[in-house]
């Protein structure tokens, strides 16, 4: 069955010519590791895909990649002997599909120029002489690379080239299996931002498929959800005369409370007046009285006796009058007795509808813990 094209690419650089190359992400991720690895020595990996299309509509799948156990040098030269690639092919039997085959090769020269020369080319022919078979060049430190089709006889450049996305775990297991000897596992990632960008975007969007299945039960329960907030709303409606109502009825409790803390206020006032004119009336006499005895030669002693009783029974009728003050201000606040379950907090919002008087009714009670009171305690109310 012939390969379809991929859908999710992305693409580098010119793709005009053909055959259109398509290389699978997580060969393109190896490749690039690949690199990493590369010291002073040359290294490489054979290709796997397909080659697939009619003429004119050429395309080149990539879709896995062996490292090479060995590549020789030889002088300038590099050699890579049958054994080597006779070693690939057991692996690609083990790893990956029939229908995928060795298509071409992958090459890395440190330090060497990115362009063909005859010993690549004889390379080339030795292994790979298909048409539309693959060459790709890569640079280990900036990872500049050049891709070649093998054309009419010769290695072509290519203008560009496609990454594509897929599960691909043929790719993945061989890579699993080669960890330890390659030090390479699916897991590393490329520092190409761009490439990690692009496989974040094709797993999102294959992801949306998968939760397609659940979005009619996640519908079913949010129509479920708003039914219920309906219902609610509806019942709060119904009883809204009747919350009306009681805020109507705390409403009248709170202005007769205040009226009647007007009143005592009013009461005490008055009655603080009272005890000062009648303490300015007391000043008044006692300066009269010392008149008469500055003016009264030879009744120094008597007037002086005058004076100090005039002065004890004024004493006692301040004594008098504070305690009758005392008296009046105590009864002229409200007592409230403390019923099973009350707090202050309570007593504070059934009495004033507010949890502001608490701290006077500590204060008026010489309460040092508003917690501490009992039933059948009766306290004063401000």
């Amino acid at each position: 069955m012939e390969k379809q094209i991929p859908k999710n690419v992305r693409q580098i650089g010119n793709v005009s010519d053909k055959p259109k190359i398509y290389v699978e992400d997580y060969v393109d991720t190896f490749l690039n590791q690949l690199c990493d690895k590369t010291e002073e020595n040359p290294n490489g990996a054979f290709l796997i895909g397909q080659t697939t299309g009619e003429e004119g509509k050429e395309c080149v799948y990539i879709s896995g990649a062996i490292q090479m156990d060995e590549i020789e040098v030889v002088g300038p030269d590099v050699a890579i002997g049958e054994n080597v690639f006779a070693s690939a092919k057991e692996k690609r039997k083990e790893f990956f599909e029939e229908e995928d085959q060795i298509i071409g090769w992958f090459l890395i020269i440190p330090g060497n120029p990115l362009v063909v020369n005859s010993n690549i080319k004889k390379l080339h022919e030795k292994f790979f002489l298909n048409k539309n078979s693959i060459f790709i060049m890569k640079e280990p430190v900036e990872k500049d690379e050049v891709y070649f089709t093998f054309k009419n006889g010769d290695l072509v450049q290519k203008g560009g080239h496609y990454i594509y996305y897929e599960k691909n775990q043929s790719m993945q297991n061989y890579m699993l299996s080669e960890r330890k000897r390659l030090g390479i596992t699916p897991s590393e990632v490329v520092t190409d931002k761009a490439a990690k960008d692009f496989r974040s975007l094709i797993r999102d969007r294959m992801e949306e498929g998968d939760r397609g299945h659940t979005s009619k039960w996640t519908y079913a329960a949010s129509t479920f959800l708003v039914l219920v907030v309906l219902i609610i709303g509806v019942t709060m409606i119904n009883n809204y005369d009747k919350m009306k109502a009681v805020q109507s009825s705390l409403d009248q409790l709170s202005d007769a409370l205040v009226q009647n803390e007007d009143k005592s206020a009013i009461s005490a006032s008055a009655d603080g007046e009272n005890v000062e004119n009648q303490s300015e009336d007391q000043k008044s006499a006692a300066e009269d009285t010392d008149d008469q005895s500055a003016g009264t030669p030879g009744k120094e002693e008597s007037a002086s006796a005058d004076t100090d009783s005039q002065n004890s029974e004024t004493q006692d009728t301040k004594a008098q009058k504070t305690n009758d003050t005392a008296s009046a201000d105590t009864t002229a606040y409200d007592t409230y007795t403390v019923q099973d379950g009350d707090t202050l907090v309570r007593i504070s919002l059934k009495v004033y509808g507010s949890k502001g008087y608490v701290d006077k009714i500590c204060q008026l009670n010489n309460l040092s813990d508003g917690d501490l009171i009992y039933v059948g305690q009766k306290l004063l109310l401000p």
